[in-house]
Protein backbone atom coordinates (compact mmCIF):
# COMPACT_ATOMS: atom_id res chain seq x y z
CA UNK A 1 0.00 0.00 0.00
CA UNK A 2 1.37 3.66 -0.94
CA UNK A 3 1.27 5.53 2.57
CA UNK A 4 1.95 8.63 0.74
CA UNK A 5 -0.66 7.96 -2.08
CA UNK A 6 -3.31 8.04 0.77
CA UNK A 7 -2.44 10.89 2.64
CA UNK A 8 -0.93 14.07 0.98
CA UNK A 9 2.61 14.18 2.22
CA UNK A 10 6.02 14.91 2.25
CA UNK A 11 8.30 13.95 5.19
CA UNK A 12 11.04 13.01 6.26
CA UNK A 13 12.85 11.45 9.59
CA UNK A 14 14.81 10.37 12.25
CA UNK A 15 13.98 10.05 16.11
CA UNK A 16 15.43 9.60 19.51
CA UNK A 17 14.11 7.20 22.44
CA UNK A 18 13.08 7.99 25.20
CA UNK A 19 13.36 5.16 28.43
CA UNK A 20 10.30 3.18 29.17
CA UNK A 21 10.75 4.78 32.84
CA UNK A 22 10.76 8.37 30.93
CA UNK A 23 7.93 6.94 29.07
CA UNK A 24 5.60 5.63 31.88
CA UNK A 25 3.71 8.92 32.55
CA UNK A 26 2.44 8.41 28.73
CA UNK A 27 1.02 5.22 28.64
CA UNK A 28 -2.63 4.91 28.09
CA UNK A 29 -3.70 1.15 28.49
CA UNK A 30 -6.61 0.35 26.20
CA UNK A 31 -7.13 4.75 25.33
CA UNK A 32 -9.27 4.52 28.84
CA UNK A 33 -8.10 8.48 28.78
CA UNK A 34 -8.18 11.03 25.81
CA UNK A 35 -5.17 11.77 24.89
CA UNK A 36 -2.68 13.67 22.15
CA UNK A 37 0.86 13.33 22.58
CA UNK A 38 3.72 14.66 20.70
CA UNK A 39 7.03 13.60 19.72
CA UNK A 40 10.34 14.83 17.54
CA UNK A 41 13.37 12.80 16.11
CA UNK A 42 16.29 12.95 18.37
CA UNK A 43 17.35 14.97 14.94
CA UNK A 44 14.79 17.60 15.26
CA UNK A 45 13.59 16.78 11.61
CA UNK A 46 10.25 15.63 12.21
CA UNK A 47 7.60 16.21 14.47
CA UNK A 48 4.57 13.58 14.96
CA UNK A 49 1.63 14.33 16.61
CA UNK A 50 -1.17 11.30 17.76
CA UNK A 51 -4.32 11.48 19.54
CA UNK A 52 -7.58 9.27 20.69
CA UNK A 53 -11.13 11.18 21.51
CA UNK A 54 -13.21 8.33 21.56
CA UNK A 55 -14.72 9.17 25.35
CA UNK A 56 -14.98 12.67 23.77
CA UNK A 57 -16.90 11.67 20.73
CA UNK A 58 -19.40 9.66 22.99
CA UNK A 59 -20.45 12.88 24.53
CA UNK A 60 -20.90 14.84 21.84
CA UNK A 61 -22.84 12.11 20.62
CA UNK A 62 -25.00 11.88 23.74
CA UNK A 63 -25.16 15.72 23.89
CA UNK A 64 -26.30 16.53 20.05
CA UNK A 65 -28.14 13.09 19.81
CA UNK A 66 -25.97 12.23 16.69
CA UNK A 67 -26.28 8.85 14.90
CA UNK A 68 -23.13 7.09 13.60
CA UNK A 69 -22.35 9.05 10.22
CA UNK A 70 -22.09 12.34 11.28
CA UNK A 71 -20.80 11.51 14.66
CA UNK A 72 -17.95 10.11 12.50
CA UNK A 73 -17.99 13.14 10.56
CA UNK A 74 -17.47 15.46 13.48
CA UNK A 75 -14.49 12.96 15.01
CA UNK A 76 -12.61 13.42 12.35
CA UNK A 77 -12.90 17.56 12.00
CA UNK A 78 -12.52 17.20 15.73
CA UNK A 79 -9.43 14.90 15.92
CA UNK A 80 -7.75 17.31 12.80
CA UNK A 81 -8.88 20.73 14.71
CA UNK A 82 -7.10 19.17 17.77
CA UNK A 83 -3.66 18.18 15.85
CA UNK A 84 -3.79 21.15 13.74
CA UNK A 85 -3.59 23.30 16.79
CA UNK A 86 -1.61 21.83 18.96
CA UNK A 87 1.54 24.01 20.04
CA UNK A 88 -0.37 26.79 19.43
CA UNK A 89 -0.75 29.62 22.02
CA UNK A 90 -4.09 28.67 24.53
CA UNK A 91 -5.78 31.72 23.45
CA UNK A 92 -5.41 31.03 19.92
CA UNK A 93 -8.10 28.93 18.09
CA UNK A 94 -8.25 27.08 14.74
CA UNK A 95 -11.29 26.52 13.26
CA UNK A 96 -12.17 24.02 10.73
CA UNK A 97 -15.90 23.90 8.44
CA UNK A 98 -16.68 21.77 5.82
CA UNK A 99 -19.38 23.70 3.91
CA UNK A 100 -21.49 20.84 2.00
CA UNK A 101 -24.34 22.77 0.05
CA UNK A 102 -25.19 19.41 -1.69
CA UNK A 103 -24.58 16.84 0.46
CA UNK A 104 -27.02 15.51 3.21
CA UNK A 105 -24.51 16.74 6.18
CA UNK A 106 -24.86 20.19 5.18
CA UNK A 107 -21.96 21.77 7.09
CA UNK A 108 -19.25 20.27 9.94
CA UNK A 109 -17.84 22.61 12.26
CA UNK A 110 -15.28 22.01 15.06
CA UNK A 111 -13.39 24.70 16.85
CA UNK A 112 -10.25 23.48 18.95
CA UNK A 113 -7.71 25.92 21.08
CA UNK A 114 -4.20 25.56 21.97
CA UNK A 115 -5.09 24.20 25.52
CA UNK A 116 -7.08 21.05 23.83
CA UNK A 117 -9.83 22.00 24.36
CA UNK A 118 -12.56 21.21 21.88
CA UNK A 119 -16.19 21.81 20.42
CA UNK A 120 -18.41 20.97 16.94
CA UNK A 121 -21.63 21.00 15.23
CA UNK A 122 -23.28 18.73 12.41
CA UNK A 123 -25.90 20.63 10.69
CA UNK A 124 -27.78 16.99 9.80
CA UNK A 125 -27.27 14.93 13.25
CA UNK A 126 -30.13 12.65 12.69
CA UNK A 127 -28.56 11.69 8.97
CA UNK A 128 -28.90 7.74 8.08
CA UNK A 129 -26.56 5.73 7.93
CA UNK A 130 -24.46 6.23 4.56
CA UNK A 131 -20.82 6.65 3.33
CA UNK A 132 -19.07 9.86 4.88
CA UNK A 133 -18.06 11.03 1.31
CA UNK A 134 -21.94 10.81 0.28
CA UNK A 135 -22.79 12.57 3.33
CA UNK A 136 -20.22 14.89 2.98
CA UNK A 137 -20.88 15.21 -0.78
CA UNK A 138 -17.83 14.57 -2.87
CA UNK A 139 -17.28 16.38 -5.78
CA UNK A 140 -20.25 18.73 -5.18
CA UNK A 141 -19.16 21.71 -4.84
CA UNK A 142 -18.43 21.87 -1.19
CA UNK A 143 -15.35 23.55 0.62
CA UNK A 144 -12.89 23.61 2.84
CA UNK A 145 -12.32 26.57 5.01
CA UNK A 146 -10.08 26.80 7.79
CA UNK A 147 -9.83 30.28 10.70
CA UNK A 148 -7.33 31.09 12.77
CA UNK A 149 -7.81 33.52 15.17
CA UNK A 150 -6.28 34.98 18.41
CA UNK A 151 -7.33 37.70 20.33
CA UNK A 152 -4.36 40.21 19.92
CA UNK A 153 -4.56 39.78 15.75
CA UNK A 154 -6.44 42.66 13.91
CA UNK A 155 -8.02 40.16 11.63
CA UNK A 156 -7.91 35.89 11.59
CA UNK A 157 -6.55 34.05 8.73
CA UNK A 158 -8.68 32.60 6.34
CA UNK A 159 -7.90 29.63 3.72
CA UNK A 160 -10.16 27.80 1.61
CA UNK A 161 -9.87 24.98 -0.76
CA UNK A 162 -12.65 22.36 -2.43
CA UNK A 163 -13.70 19.14 -0.84
CA UNK A 164 -12.03 16.51 -3.12
CA UNK A 165 -12.37 13.23 -1.52
CA UNK A 166 -15.09 13.66 1.45
CA UNK A 167 -13.37 12.08 4.33
CA UNK A 168 -12.07 14.68 5.77
CA UNK A 169 -8.63 14.24 6.51
CA UNK A 170 -7.44 13.75 3.00
CA UNK A 171 -9.07 17.02 2.38
CA UNK A 172 -7.78 18.90 5.27
CA UNK A 173 -4.38 17.60 4.11
CA UNK A 174 -5.04 18.87 0.73
CA UNK A 175 -5.68 22.27 2.32
CA UNK A 176 -2.53 22.43 3.98
CA UNK A 177 -0.78 21.23 0.80
CA UNK A 178 -1.90 23.71 -1.24
CA UNK A 179 -2.64 26.88 1.27
CA UNK A 180 -0.05 26.24 3.63
CA UNK A 181 2.70 24.79 2.09
CA UNK A 182 3.13 22.14 4.53
CA UNK A 183 4.93 19.24 4.34
CA UNK A 184 2.86 16.49 6.25
CA UNK A 185 1.10 13.34 6.55
CA UNK A 186 -2.65 14.10 8.32
CA UNK A 187 -4.97 10.75 8.94
CA UNK A 188 -8.16 10.81 11.26
CA UNK A 189 -10.90 8.23 11.15
CA UNK A 190 -13.04 6.63 13.74
CA UNK A 191 -15.40 2.95 14.38
CA UNK A 192 -18.68 2.97 15.84
CA UNK A 193 -20.87 -0.19 17.02
CA UNK A 194 -24.83 1.28 16.40
CA UNK A 195 -24.22 4.97 18.46
CA UNK A 196 -21.46 3.81 20.54
CA UNK A 197 -18.22 5.45 19.18
CA UNK A 198 -15.37 2.45 19.94
CA UNK A 199 -12.33 4.12 19.00
CA UNK A 200 -11.39 7.19 17.28
CA UNK A 201 -8.44 9.57 16.54
CA UNK A 202 -5.41 11.15 14.55
CA UNK A 203 -2.02 11.40 13.75
CA UNK A 204 -0.38 13.99 11.59
CA UNK A 205 3.62 13.57 10.69
CA UNK A 206 5.18 16.59 10.08
CA UNK A 207 8.60 17.10 7.86
CA UNK A 208 10.66 20.25 9.54
CA UNK A 209 13.19 22.49 7.53
CA UNK A 210 16.15 20.76 6.26
CA UNK A 211 14.91 17.04 6.73
CA UNK A 212 17.56 15.01 5.13
CA UNK A 213 16.26 12.28 2.39
CA UNK A 214 17.73 9.57 4.68
CA UNK A 215 14.88 10.86 7.70
CA UNK A 216 12.45 10.90 5.38
CA UNK A 217 13.19 7.10 3.90
CA UNK A 218 12.70 5.78 7.26
CA UNK A 219 9.59 6.96 7.60
CA UNK A 220 8.25 5.96 5.00
CA UNK A 221 9.11 2.76 5.68
CA UNK A 222 7.97 3.10 9.77
CA UNK A 223 4.62 4.48 8.43
CA UNK A 224 3.91 1.05 5.85
CA UNK A 225 4.31 -0.48 9.12
CA UNK A 226 2.05 1.48 10.91
CA UNK A 227 -0.95 0.43 8.26
CA UNK A 228 0.02 -3.14 8.81
CA UNK A 229 -0.27 -2.86 12.36
CA UNK A 230 -3.80 -0.92 12.04
CA UNK A 231 -5.18 -3.93 10.67
CA UNK A 232 -7.44 -2.86 7.97
CA UNK A 233 -8.02 -3.25 4.16
CA UNK A 234 -10.92 -1.53 3.54
CA UNK A 235 -13.67 0.55 5.43
CA UNK A 236 -16.74 2.27 4.81
CA UNK A 237 -15.90 5.29 5.97
CA UNK A 238 -17.28 4.76 9.05
CA UNK A 239 -14.53 2.66 10.02
CA UNK A 240 -17.01 -0.39 9.54
CA UNK A 241 -15.05 -1.85 6.84
CA UNK A 242 -17.33 -2.05 2.98
CA UNK A 243 -16.17 0.84 1.41
CA UNK A 244 -12.57 1.36 0.30
CA UNK A 245 -12.31 4.32 2.66
CA UNK A 246 -8.58 2.78 4.90
CA UNK A 247 -9.63 3.44 8.83
CA UNK A 248 -6.13 4.42 9.98
CA UNK A 249 -5.53 4.36 12.63
CA UNK A 250 -8.73 4.00 14.44
CA UNK A 251 -8.40 0.21 13.95
CA UNK A 252 -5.11 0.14 15.78
CA UNK A 253 -7.03 2.26 18.62
CA UNK A 254 -9.38 -0.27 18.56
CA UNK A 255 -7.05 -3.28 19.56
CA UNK A 256 -5.45 -1.30 22.18
CA UNK A 257 -2.98 0.87 20.24
CA UNK A 258 -2.31 3.88 21.97
CA UNK A 259 -0.78 7.91 20.92
CA UNK A 260 2.54 6.36 21.98
CA UNK A 261 2.41 3.87 19.55
CA UNK A 262 1.86 5.46 17.07
CA UNK A 263 4.53 8.23 17.61
CA UNK A 264 7.04 5.27 18.76
CA UNK A 265 6.23 3.69 15.23
CA UNK A 266 6.55 6.47 13.14
CA UNK A 267 9.60 7.05 14.91
CA UNK A 268 11.30 4.43 15.27
CA UNK A 269 15.10 4.07 14.53
CA UNK A 270 15.00 7.66 14.61
CA UNK A 271 15.58 8.59 18.10
CA UNK A 272 11.80 9.40 19.53
CA UNK A 273 11.79 12.08 22.27
CA UNK A 274 8.06 12.60 23.90
CA UNK A 275 7.24 16.74 23.98
CA UNK A 276 4.15 17.14 25.31
CA UNK A 277 0.93 15.04 26.71
CA UNK A 278 -2.34 16.97 27.12
CA UNK A 279 -5.99 15.67 27.58
CA UNK A 280 -8.14 17.08 25.12
CA UNK A 281 -11.97 17.62 26.06
CA UNK A 282 -15.37 19.21 25.03
CA UNK A 283 -15.61 22.88 25.89
CA UNK A 284 -18.49 25.44 25.15
CA UNK A 285 -18.32 29.19 25.95
CA UNK A 286 -22.48 29.43 25.88
CA UNK A 287 -23.88 31.29 28.10
CA UNK A 288 -27.28 33.09 28.81
CA UNK A 289 -25.25 36.37 27.79
CA UNK A 290 -24.31 35.28 24.70
CA UNK A 291 -27.76 33.56 24.03
CA UNK A 292 -29.39 37.94 24.64
CA UNK A 293 -26.35 39.16 22.27
CA UNK A 294 -27.70 37.28 19.70
CA UNK A 295 -31.03 38.38 20.59
CA UNK A 296 -30.13 42.05 20.12
CA UNK A 297 -28.97 41.29 16.76
CA UNK A 298 -32.90 40.86 15.64
CA UNK A 299 -35.16 43.92 15.11
CA UNK A 300 -37.29 44.58 18.39
CA UNK A 301 -39.97 44.06 16.55
CA UNK A 302 -39.07 40.58 15.92
CA UNK A 303 -38.32 39.82 19.33
CA UNK A 304 -41.82 40.93 20.46
CA UNK A 305 -43.30 39.33 18.24
CA UNK A 306 -41.60 35.38 19.01
CA UNK A 307 -43.20 36.38 23.08
CA UNK A 308 -45.75 37.50 21.79
CA UNK A 309 -46.35 33.62 20.03
CA UNK A 310 -44.54 31.43 22.28
CA UNK A 311 -44.43 33.22 25.18
CA UNK A 312 -40.95 33.71 25.76
CA UNK A 313 -37.38 32.94 24.36
CA UNK A 314 -35.98 29.71 23.82
CA UNK A 315 -32.45 28.53 21.90
CA UNK A 316 -30.34 25.25 21.82
CA UNK A 317 -26.77 25.46 21.76
CA UNK A 318 -25.00 24.39 18.45
CA UNK A 319 -22.54 22.72 20.34
CA UNK A 320 -22.96 21.00 23.44
CA UNK A 321 -27.36 21.07 23.37
CA UNK A 322 -27.91 23.09 26.51
CA UNK A 323 -31.12 24.60 25.78
CA UNK A 324 -31.93 28.35 27.51
CA UNK A 325 -34.94 30.04 27.52
CA UNK A 326 -35.90 33.82 28.49
CA UNK A 327 -39.29 34.66 29.83
CA UNK A 328 -41.40 37.75 28.73
CA UNK A 329 -40.46 39.23 31.99
CA UNK A 330 -36.72 38.57 31.93
CA UNK A 331 -36.32 39.81 28.30
CA UNK A 332 -37.76 43.13 28.91
CA UNK A 333 -35.50 44.07 31.88
CA UNK A 334 -32.58 42.54 30.00
CA UNK A 335 -33.24 44.99 26.99
CA UNK A 336 -34.30 48.04 29.94
CA UNK A 337 -30.69 47.46 31.35
CA UNK A 338 -28.35 46.98 27.91
CA UNK A 339 -26.43 49.22 26.61
CA UNK A 340 -23.61 49.26 23.76
CA UNK A 341 -23.63 47.58 20.36
CA UNK A 342 -23.91 43.76 20.24
CA UNK A 343 -22.25 43.18 17.09
CA UNK A 344 -19.22 44.71 18.80
CA UNK A 345 -16.73 42.00 20.81
CA UNK A 346 -15.26 45.38 23.02
CA UNK A 347 -18.98 46.92 24.37
CA UNK A 348 -20.09 42.96 24.71
CA UNK A 349 -16.87 41.87 27.01
CA UNK A 350 -17.90 45.43 28.78
CA UNK A 351 -21.26 43.82 29.92
CA UNK A 352 -19.78 41.01 31.50
CA UNK A 353 -19.84 38.95 28.12
CA UNK A 354 -16.99 36.87 26.19
CA UNK A 355 -16.48 36.86 22.94
CA UNK A 356 -14.05 34.18 22.75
Amino acid sequence: MDVLARYPVAMNMKAATDTETELEPYHNKNNIDDQMISAMSGNGEIKVTAITIRNLVNDAMIQQTLTATPADALSRSMACGLLLSNGMQKEQTFQLSLNCPNGPIRTVVAIANGEGGVRGYVGNPGLADMHISEAIGRGRGGTVQIVKMHPDWPNPYNGITSIEHGDVDRDVGIYLAESEQRACALAASSKFNGILCTAAGGYIVEQLPGCSDETSAQVEKNLAKLVAMNGDGNGDGNGNGNGGESSLPAGLLLTGGTPLDICSTVLEELDMKVLDQIKPGLVCDCSEERLFRAVRLLSREEVDKIIEEEDKLEARCHFCGKVYTMGAEEVEERFDAAVGDPALDDDFEAEGGSSK
